[in-house]
């Protein structure tokens, strides 16, 4: 049996949303209001959120007048996001290495490394054709990423924090492929320990480059931060993409 992927157990347990308390909904709003300033979307447009984990920037698109989609694969994220849908605002638990919509929406966001979990380029090939093949003719894709680079000249290997009765003691590292986030919790309330590990895939710009190619897309602009500033190999914290249907 191939072992139980990390961020199914991660994502569900109540640890997780402890740890990352701070990815609020403000700072989501603010970076949605940002691409929307940038993209000039039509009113109404259909939006889909892929791996939108509890629908804070689906809300906060919804909150802007357009018809907005979130998947995940995640049960429980979905359970919580769905206390918030109205008509403009919809939330399925979705694979998303599974086919789902064809040619409907207008718009696909990808937000804060929600990609590069899965073991294999496979796997990541079969989510980036499920995500275009939802799209209508001229669709656009948006992908939040790290940026590997700065990632690995910028780590910080280890920290300490106490939330609540919580401790949290977490150690990064990587290797050729992927970065680690080792997370050991002792929750002093209730006298456990836990222990989880984030591995995510050290996709570069050549990378999403490639893998959208397959797809017939490709690459219109890229940012290297929240206010879509300038990219830079080196020195962004992040790799926004900005990718639309190649030209026939």
């Amino acid at each position: 049996m191939p072992a139980r992927e990390w961020f199914r157990e991660w994502f569900s347990s109540p640890y997780y949303d402890l740890l990352y308390y701070k990815r609020n909904e403000e700072e989501a709003k603010k970076f949605a209001e940002c691409l929307i300033n940038y993209l000039k979307p039509k009113p109404g447009s259909f939006v889909l959120d892929v791996a939108c984990g509890k629908g804070r920037h689906s809300k906060a698109l919804a909150d802007m007048g357009f018809d907005v989609t979130g998947i995940d694969l995640s049960e429980p994220f979905i359970a919580e996001a769905k206390k918030y849908e109205r008509d403009n605002l919809h939330f399925y638990q979705h694979d998303i290495r599974l086919p789902c919509w064809i040619n409907y929406f207008d718009y696909a966001f990808n937000f804060f490394t929600s990609f590069g979990y899965f073991r294999t380029r496979r796997e990541h090939d079969d989510a980036i054709r499920t995500i275009v093949q939802s799209l209508q003719k001229n669709g656009i894709f948006i992908i939040d990423y790290l940026n590997v680079h700065y990632a690995e000249d910028n780590m910080k290997n280890s920290e300490d924090l106490k939330l609540d009765n919580t401790h949290f003691h977490i150690t990064r590292w990587h290797d050729e492929e992927h970065f680690f986030k080792q997370i050991q919790i002792e929750d002093e309330s209730n006298h456990v320990k836990h222990q989880f590990t984030e591995k995510v895939m050290k996709f570069s710009l050549g990378d999403f480059t490639d893998m959208l190619a397959y797809q017939e897309m490709q690459v219109r602009e890229v940012f290297g931060d929240y206010l879509l500033g300038p990219y830079d190999v080196r020195r962004s914290p992040r790799m926004i993409i900005i990718a639309g249907r190649r030209p026939k």
